[in-house]
């Protein structure tokens, strides 16, 4: 997925790690990013379609696009 990945700041892979992992590493990531800036999030825990909409309620930050591809969950999100 390099032409997804090159839209955005950070690429966070957290395939093949399950709830609360997913979540928390985003969280944390998302902690350390400059306003504007864009992460690219690769999982495959399906929890993460619940978990990552849930956490940007909370932080305010912006899910800008998500897409399923064979199993992984791939999320562009901006940092608000």
């Amino acid at each position: 997925m390099p032409m997804v990945s090159a839209l955005a700041d950070i690429t966070l892979d957290v395939l093949g790690f399950h709830c609360p992992v997913p979540v928390h590493e985003t969280k944390r990531v998302l902690q350390s990013m400059k306003q504007g800036e864009i992460i690219f999030v690769m999982a495959d825990d399906p929890e993460t379609q619940a978990d990552i909409p849930a956490l940007l309620n909370r932080t305010g930050d912006t899910l800008i696009s998500f897409n399923e591809e064979a199993g992984e969950f791939h999320y562009r999100i901006q940092k608000e």
